[in-house]
């Protein structure tokens, strides 16, 4: 494949991933998207974006089914259902759907995606991907496999981080990318290793230290930024309620 033929295709990929996006196909999606990146060696901005939001609805959906069938799981067991067995093996069957995906796209990330880019941006990016894939894994895990999960999870979004807080990085403390890797840390800290206080202090720091900086905001990134604050603030407010409790 020459490289007139390689933009084509390129293009026909990135346009067919927008349309599955459109019709909410996100299977089709992250299928398109996995062939936009044999076609070249670093993705600019807006596949990148276009790949994270394939895979995180198409892991999205079993999530919220793996959620909901636990919820449902423990009240039929409360029953003594003789189809707990067939419970059982359904959710199983989403679990093993969502470890494909996960580790596809980690194996993506690691083998194509983090050695090819050049721009600090994109490399934190796929961090907070790292972080936030490894997070979903430890969601459903045990054992060993839950603890090395957990493990990269937390090894991920703290790179991504301290690369973000560097002082030669450019980052302001309310860029989008910033706020947010902070914001999954904390839901990470508080909801796969019950650290409420650790949660806590990440997001109080991180929203003080964006309000303090946010004047230096651009245009482009205000509606981004705002609505990541207002999810930090709302996890605060909830969970300092918490430890009221708890103190």
């Amino acid at each position: 494949m020459n490289d007139q033929q390689k933009q084509d295709k390129r293009e026909e990929c990135l346009y067919m991933a927008k349309l599955s996006e459109q019709t909410e196909r996100f299977e089709e999606m992250v299928a398109n998207m996995k062939e936009v990146i044999k076609t070249t060696k670093e993705l600019k901005d807006e596949e990148r974006n276009l790949l994270s939001i394939a895979y995180k609805n198409s892991v999205g959906q079993r999530r919220t089914a793996w959620r909901a069938l636990t919820v449902f799981e423990m009240k039929e067991k409360t029953q003594s259902t003789r189809f707990n067995e067939t419970i059982d093996w359904y959710k199983k069957k989403i679990e093993q759907e969502l470890q494909a995906i996960c580790v596809e796209i980690l194996l993506i990330i690691d083998k194509s995606l983090m050695p090819n880019s050049q721009q600090i941006e994109s490399k934190i990016f796929y961090l907070k991907m790292k972080g936030d894939y490894n997070r979903y894994l430890s969601e459903f895990t045990h054992g060993t496999k839950k603890k090395e999960y957990m493990k990269r999870a937390e090894e991920a979004y703290l790179s991504a981080l301290e690369k973000l807080k560097a002082d030669n990085s450019g980052f302001t403390k309310i860029n989008p990318l910033l706020i947010g890797v902070a914001l999954n840390c904390s839901v990470f800290y508080y909801e796969i290793k019950n650290d409420l206080q650790k949660a806590c202090d990440l997001a109080q720091t991180t929203f003080d230290e964006a309000l303090q900086d946010i004047q230096s905001i651009d245009e482009d990134q205000y509606k981004d930024a705002t609505t990541i604050l207002q999810l930090l603030n709302d996890n605060l407010t909830a969970w300092q309620a918490e430890l009221k409790e708890v103190f």
